[in-house]
């Protein structure tokens, strides 16, 4: 397994909708590996196949990982996923992003939905979430449509946002460079 490096907006491949998996083999296993150990070491509770370079609809998520590593882990892997339903009922999470770094803002999202999607051995399942994971699900399937939490806040909130992470960029880049 291998720690991959997180891609941050503003980025061009961040907003390119992915490609269907054909087949889950040890390739996308290995894949799937490298993501949850990136997920770990970022830390975050989710992560898009795209996020890391590879525009294949893949996500890993672990909604109960424990940053003190004490708690048994919980990780799913989501291959092809799609949502097949969501509730009207909608609920509030202030939602961050690792292709966002350190940028927050509240989003409401359907509080129940039903996915279907392959699992690491490639099997077929489908999972009721509601709450923390659905909201999970749904900000990670965005990802594989090119979609960012960002693009759901006002323009003028947008455009800051990106006018930020624009400049840490190049802050960071003028850093290595000097």
């Amino acid at each position: 397994m291998a720690i991959r490096k997180i891609l941050t907006e503003p980025n061009k491949f961040l907003r390119k909708k992915s490609l269907r998996v054909e087949n889950v083999d040890e390739n996308i296993q290995k894949l799937m590996d490298d993501m949850l150990e990136t997920l770990y070491a970022a830390p975050g509770i989710g992560l898009a196949a795209i996020q890391i370079g590879v525009d294949k609809r893949i996500i890993v998520i672990d909604i109960n990982r424990d940053k003190d590593k004490k708690s048994k882990k919980n990780h799913m892997f989501f291959v092809n996923p799609e949502i097949i339903w969501k509730s009207e009922e909608k609920l509030t999470y202030e939602e961050g992003c690792l292709s966002v770094p350190n940028q927050f803002a509240e989003i409401n999202r359907p509080k129940k939905c039903h996915v279907k999607h392959l699992d690491y051995n490639g099997d077929f399942q489908e999972l009721k979430a509601e709450g923390l994971l659905a909201t999970c699900i749904q900000h990670e399937i965005d990802h594989l449509e090119g979609i960012l939490f960002i693009d759901y806040l006002s323009k003028l909130k947008k455009a800051m946002i990106i006018k930020k992470l624009s400049k840490q960029k190049k802050e960071n880049v003028e850093r290595i460079v000097v």
